[in-house]
């Protein structure tokens, strides 16, 4: 079918675009200009045009994803919780997930913790989110068979081939590494870990870790750099550790995670420990423009309840004493531990504004939106379904004096928010949440609007609300079929799980399944991702690796 998509206006940062014009589609493609006749027109007058949303770091699969639920099924399956709530609708979590995106214009989102040892279960929840394609990235950094290999003094070779095997078994999209050996050092009684710590047992530090991991991922040619998790999130100085391991990357690239988590120095640089944190957001993203090897998401805080979802024991045995309401879950594993903390963001609350302002002033004061990432870290800042009302106040100076006039004097005394005068634009926008989240993921075919594209597309209702502008798409199209019209789902579209093509070492394969024979019982077969495990016919796509 010859879609064309007419008069509107169309905003492709990759293109130079931003302007009205035509968008033609066929066979799911974006293809050029045609001379012939369409088998629809959409008419696109007043609306604005733009690829469909990626989504870098959202938590919608997994295991401490499902014992969340479990800890608080009043933000399940309450039928009256308030909207945008993570889990706020009864049953059919799946199908929320992808009606809550696609609604926005998004067409893909990844996961960003699947340990190795749990793929085939979180990949088997990602399948079932329909009208998105998704991915997950495999968790290493606190794997036994990982610190065992750096401790005995290894080859290069020999954690390459392992982190191959672990992105091949898994069928992820990438690496991530969250707090490196802070799970086993959490097993020995340490409460906080910094880069050049040393950790128990095994005798590594977290830079030691970390670097090979970065080799790793670089000699493969994962396409995502290492997506990774720092130590000391959310304590004040985690500025310290933000700097300290983008330094330790020596030109290597990094992904950051949740980076407005780490823009807290402490207010009393001589007395950390008792003046609270202040915004350190200039001195992130002043690291940042300096290191053009790094990327980082936000990880924006959202006023109100929700729940906290991450691998790091430590941190979250940390926060556990914050918990609201009163109740907590850890599991002392290594790669596939962690723990679920509920939190409640307060409404003009002095330490929850001061969150909030931090993940707008990092964006407002990043000159390269395609390398500062839109993300809540969901469930942990907010839910993902207050993008649109996080676009808004980017793109509204007006908007955003209007809220902050309400929050506590906090803001403006231990961050520059109040003072900042930059309003986003539309390709900004479209950087900040299309073309950047793309090229990060190494997904060429999408995240812009070029002939060849993917053709995954959004078209928006223009709208001084931006709010109401981005939270429901007048049209969105899944591979060329339309999945969403005026905000409301028209067609569950059965989307791809997308998985990077690495050889494993046979050798390795050999080594992978004595090892794991000895530690559960069940050979690497067991713990595999195989077709036959799908309904669907055709669930994975392949994506390459870089050359």
């Amino acid at each position: 079918m010859l879609i064309r998509i007419q008069g509107g206006r169309v905003v492709d940062p990759t293109a130079g675009r931003d302007g009205d014009g035509d968008v033609w589609v066929e066979d799911g493609r974006v293809v050029a200009p045609s001379e012939r006749t369409p088998d629809r027109t959409v008419d696109a007058t007043g609306c604005v045009v733009m690829a469909g949303g990626v989504e870098v770091h959202s938590h919608i699969a997994g295991g401490n994803v499902i014992t969340s639920r479990l800890l608080l099924p009043d933000l399940y399956v309450s039928e009256t919780a308030p909207n945008g709530h993570p889990f706020a609708h009864a049953g059919g979590a799946a199908a929320w997930i992808g009606a809550a995106y696609a609604k926005m214009g998004y067409t893909t989102a990844v996961e960003p913790a699947m340990p190795p040892t749990h793929a085939l279960a979180t990949q088997l929840e990602l399948a079932d989110i329909p009208l998105l394609d998704r991915g997950a990235l495999a968790v290493m950094g606190n794997d036994d068979q990982l610190l065992q290999l750096l401790r005995a003094g290894e080859s290069r070779d020999a954690v390459r081939d392992l982190v191959a095997l672990n992105v091949a078994q898994s069928r992820a999209l990438g690496v991530k590494c969250i707090n490196a050996g802070g799970a086993s050092a959490f097993k020995d009684g340490v409460l906080k870990l910094s880069l050049d710590d040393e950790i128990p047992v095994y005798g590594l530090s977290t830079r030691k870790i970390m670097g090979s991991l970065l080799d790793a991922v670089e000699a493969i040619g994962v396409p995502h750099p290492l997506h990774v998790h720092c130590n000391n999130l959310g304590l004040p100085g985690a500025d310290d550790s933000f700097i300290e391991t983008l330094d330790a990357a020596e030109g290597r690239r990094i992904h950051f995670a949740h980076a407005q988590f780490y823009a807290y120095g402490a207010a009393d640089p001589a007395n950390p420990g008792t003046g609270g944190f202040r915004s350190a957001a200039r001195r992130i993203v002043d690291a940042m423009h300096a290191n053009p090897n790094a990327t980082l998401d936000i990880g924006q805080v959202v006023f109100g309840q929700t729940v906290t979802v991450s691998m790091d024991i430590l941190r979250q045995f940390g926060g556990r004493k914050g918990a609201n309401p009163k109740k907590w879950v850890l599991n002392a594993g290594d790669a596939e531990g962690g723990g679920v903390v509920p939190f409640l963001y307060k409404p003009r609350g002095p330490t929850s504004s001061l969150q909030w302002a931090i993940g707008l002033e990092i964006m407002l004061l990043s000159n390269e939106p395609e390398r500062t990432i839109l993300t809540t870290d969901h469930p942990n800042g907010g839910p993902f379904t207050a993008y649109p009302r996080i676009i808004h106040l980017l793109m509204d100076k007006e908007e955003r004096d209007r809220e902050i006039a309400t929050l506590p004097k906090v803001v403006g005394e231990r961050s520059s928010l109040p003072e900042i005068e930059r309003e986003y634009s539309f390709s900004e926008i479209a950087e900040l949440t299309r073309s950047g989240p793309a090229k990060l993921l190494g997904l060429s075919d999408r995240g812009h609007l070029r002939a060849g594209a993917r053709a995954d597309i959004a078209v928006y209702r223009e709208d001084r609300n931006r709010t109401a502008m981005f939270a429901s798409a007048k049209l969105v199209l899944k591979d060329g079929v339309a999945i969403v019209e005026d905000g409301e789902v028209v067609h569950w579209h059965v989307g791809r799980s997308l998985s990077l093509t690495v050889e494993s070492d046979k050798a390795m394969e050999r080594r992978t399944d004595a090892y794991l024979q000895d530690r559960f019982g069940q050979g690497l077969d067991s713990f595999a991702v195989p077709d036959a495990a799908f309904p669907e016919a055709e669930v994975f796509e392949d994506v390459a690796c870089r050359a």
